[in-house]
């Protein structure tokens, strides 16, 4: 039959449209390409703490009322004498200097820097004048024995002071030193690291942490990172070489990755939105879809051309075939990304709508670029050894076709029940295993960081001396603001500050390692104004008592100096609980604990409310609260889109089913993976593996489709019909999960970014766990199921096409033989 008396389906005369007009198409590409590029000026890679917190958590809500308490952009300079305690000149004197030194930091707040060497430490002693209270250190360093030895005294008069800054064998002191949310943290840490450096020598160690310490760790081994990126693109680029062997293999996947990320990068730039720094592994991952892609098209592309032997021609009608599957396969990527966005936080938005468009781009680049890419590119002299029959094919295409011969062999005939024997039990321990993996931080610090890092090392010596860097706060919120009435100092905050702590104190579980409120400078004012016999510390609850224990403690005191723990104008105050650590449980427990305190005290009183709950813990779990909430309903929603966009191309619900079998099987699998490997399933691990439900579709939609093709062109036979689809398509699912495997699989052993190694194997993992499922139980369900569909006519997808009508006589290349072409009607 002449091809023009054919009415063909809308997509092969969409490719006949683009590849009349080539030349003018490539040209659109270009100037789109460069008017993406330029936004890249725009393009900023940094993070912004706010923005990682879910808008709508009430942990939240309460530290965005009340910024002060607990605030997690605090620095904290740990000054250690190797040999004996810092009450000596040389120390004070570093401590002095430091302390003045971090105050010029870029980005600090100037209000809230506390050390021993602040005037917000102060100690008090009762004279006969009253109670005189002075800074610890006054305006200049003890320099002399008798001044060192006065210096010490005051901080034993000052239980605040020796209880949070000077550890309890007085061989260390702490500053902190709490920075704005504008904060440059690249800048702000190069300017502490660089102070920590020249302050440390023979005699002291010099211990840096904190939030933005941690950020600025991400953004230093963040240059390394690039670094292990370009390794991976050079080894990828080298598998390429290797396989194909030829230029327009090489070069359409590297082109045409290039251009996607051009678009991508400027589109965000274009919108003035961050990119978060922990997410640009993100970006590999879509890389490695173009590839995917890409390679799968350029496989088909050489079935076709060894047949028709025109390379436009060949091109054209790869379009045609490969558009309606590529398309699909690369719109439940762009629903996996885009489904992120419905969590509360700023940072997964914007992550959202750059790797969403980024995916959506592969679009054109994936099905259109390509196919005039390939229509210019010279064609391959090995064709017949990458496309030909077993007796053409050589080198790592014989062995890739043998071995997945033989894995056709145990997806049909007798072998398949013992191979479903196996995937079944393999299910339940994958379901099993992945209801274990914990939420949250799993180590002491961060585990972003090896645990030998600088970082990590610190956390564990400023835990071991002080009561720890992570505090939980219980916010006593005034109801009505008052000035003529200071609520923060009234008997009834003072009594519910009082049992809240003395709770907290008595748990049998995890007491928390210190407690702080002003209930306890209150008492501290109390036993000083009582003649300083420590008996007279608990409070006497008569307004006038604590009225006036709270003038003894501020007066004539900068308000500024009690900002830790009330406000200026004593309306709201904190109740603060440190922890030893960070772990899951240590947060589990201390939030636990504190609720059941404040569910005994009441939330609602007359003049104030209890709010549960602010500080690095709360907020914290407030992340870990995301992941619970949203990570299944992500994966739902994919699940959603994948049946709807299955269900109509393939115009079955039964299609829709064997693709999101090993869809979510994988899913169980990834997690037991993370389990095994330790790593956590926290926000930036999440969006990984959602993103790793992409690739697994992907490769389930080529093998489908293919079989679908082969089924009606090899007599309606399943079993020719897997064994053909699994050594054309499959090749190409194989050497892709292969190169990204070489090319992912150094990161473990290049980075000092444990979680870059951890999303290494994470990303290892996933193109294994989807490699083995679109080779083995994607056809193995075909096999079972034996569905009716396959042999449908109309299906967007799979969709046969008659070749021999294209053979021409002096092709540009000789036809290969023994081909697995597209079903001939």
């Amino acid at each position: 039959m002449d091809e023009t008396n054919q009415i063909q389906p809308l997509r092969f005369r969409l490719a006949k449209w683009i590849m009349d007009r080539r030349g003018a198409v490539a040209i659109a590409f270009v100037l789109v390409t460069l008017a993406f590029a330029a936004g890249f000026p725009r393009v900023e890679i940094r993070t912004i703490f706010k923005d990682l917190l879910p808008l709508d958590d009430p942990f939240v809500q309460v530290y965005n009322d009340h910024p002060n308490f607990g605030n997690p952009l605090t620095m904290s300079i740990m000054v250690k004498r190797k040999d004996g305690s810092i009450y000596n000149a040389e120390t004070l004197g570093k401590v002095w200097k430091l302390t003045r030194d971090i105050d010029l930091a870029p980005g600090v707040d100037h209000d809230q820097i506390i050390s021993i060497a602040t005037e917000k430490l102060r100690f008090a002693e009762a004279t006969p004048f009253g109670i005189d209270m002075r800074p610890l250190m006054d305006d200049h360093v003890p320099s002399t024995a008798e001044e060192v030895s006065d210096f010490k005294r005051r901080i034993e008069q000052s239980p605040n002071a020796r209880t949070f800054y000077v550890s309890g064998d007085e061989s260390a002191t702490l500053i902190n030193a709490t920075f704005l949310d504008s904060v440059e943290y690249g800048e702000a840490f190069d300017y502490a690291q660089t102070l920590i450096k020249a302050a440390a020598d023979d005699q002291h160690e010099i211990y840096l942490a904190g939030q933005p310490v941690l950020t600025g760790w991400v953004y230093q081994l963040q240059k390394q990172t690039y670094k292990i990126f370009g390794v991976t693109l050079g080894l990828l680029t080298l598998a390429l070489v290797l396989y194909m062997r030829n230029i327009a293999g090489v070069v359409t996947p590297i082109v045409c990755a290039a251009v996607a990320a051009v678009w991508g990068f400027g589109f965000i730039g274009w919108l003035a939105r961050p990119i978060e720094p922990l997410l640009m592994i993100v970006p590999l991952l879509l890389v490695a879809r173009t590839f995917s892609h890409c390679i799968q098209y350029t496989e088909r592309y050489y079935e076709i051309l060894g047949h028709v032997g025109d390379r436009r021609k060949a091109a054209e009608i790869t379009m045609g075939v490969m558009m309606a599957p590529s398309i699909l396969g690369i719109m439940t990527d762009v629903f996996g990304i885009v489904f992120i966005a419905i969590a509360p936080i700023e940072t997964m938005y914007n992550h959202a709508l750059f790797c969403g468009a980024w995916a959506l781009w592969i679009i054109p680049t994936g099905v259109f670029l390509i196919s005039i890419l390939l229509s210019y590119l010279p064609a391959p002299r090995n064709l017949e050894q990458i496309a030909g029959g077993e007796a053409k094919e050589s080198g790592i295409h014989l062995f890739q076709k043998r071995v997945l011969q033989r894995t056709a062999r145990i997806t049909h005939g007798p072998m398949a029940r013992i191979t479903t024997a196996i995937v079944v039990v393999l299910s339940i321990w994958s379901v099993w295993q992945a209801m274990q993996i914990k939420i949250g931080n799993p180590v002491e610090g961060s585990n972003l960081l090896w645990e030998d890092s600088e970082y990590n090392t610190a956390v564990r010596a400023i835990n071991g001396h002080f009561p720890g860097m992570n505090t939980l706060e219980i916010i006593l919120e005034a109801k009505q603001r008052d000035p003529n009435d200071r609520i923060a100092r009234t008997p009834e905050v003072a009594a519910v500050s009082a049992q809240i702590q003395a709770m907290v104190e008595a748990d049998p579980v995890l007491p928390p390692r210190a407690t702080l409120s002003f209930t306890d400078y209150a008492m501290e004012g109390n036993r000083l104004f009582s003649g300083g016999n420590p008996k007279f510390l608990p409070l006497d609850p008569t307004v006038s008592s604590v009225r006036a224990a709270g003038t003894a403690v501020t007066f004539g005191t900068n308000p500024v100096n009690f900002g830790h723990i009330s406000d200026f104008e004593f309306q709201n105050s904190t109740i603060s609980l440190w922890y030893r650590d960070n772990k899951q449980e240590t947060v589990d427990a201390a939030l636990a604990s504190a609720q059941r305190a404040v569910d005994a005290v009441g939330v609602d009183h007359e003049k104030f409310t209890v709010r549960m709950a602010s500080g690095f813990i709360a907020l914290q779990q407030a992340m870990n609260n995301v992941v619970t909430r949203y990570h299944w309903l992500i994966l739902g929603l994919v699940n959603v889109a994948i049946l709807v966009i299955s269900a109509y191309a393939y115009r079955s619900i039964v299609a829709a089913v064997i693709l999101l079998i090993p869809v979510n099987l994988s899913n169980f699998l990834l997690m037991a993976a993370m389990d095994l490997l330790g790593i956590g399933l926290d926000i930036n691990a999440v969006i990984v593996a959602v993103m790793g439900v992409g690739v697994g579709i992907d490769y389930g939609i080529y093998m489908l489709s293919r079989i679908c093709e082969e089924y009606t062109s090899r007599g309606k036979r399943w079993d020719l019909a897997i064994d053909a689809a699994l050594t054309t398509t499959g090749k190409a699912i194989m050497f892709t999960a292969t190169i990204m495997l070489l090319g992912i699989l150094p990161w473990y052993f290049l980075s000092d970014l444990k979680f870059m190694a951890d999303m290494g194997l994470l990303l290892v993992a996933i193109m294994l766990i989807n490699m083995v499922l679109s080779l083995v139980v994607l056809p193995l369900l075909v096999w079972l199921v034996k569905p009716s569909f396959a042999g449908r006519e109309d299906l967007i997808v799979g969709e046969s096409v008659d070749l021999s009508q294209y053979q021409k006589a002096k092709p540009d290349v000789a036809p290969a033989s023994d081909l697995h072409l597209a079903a001939i009607k």
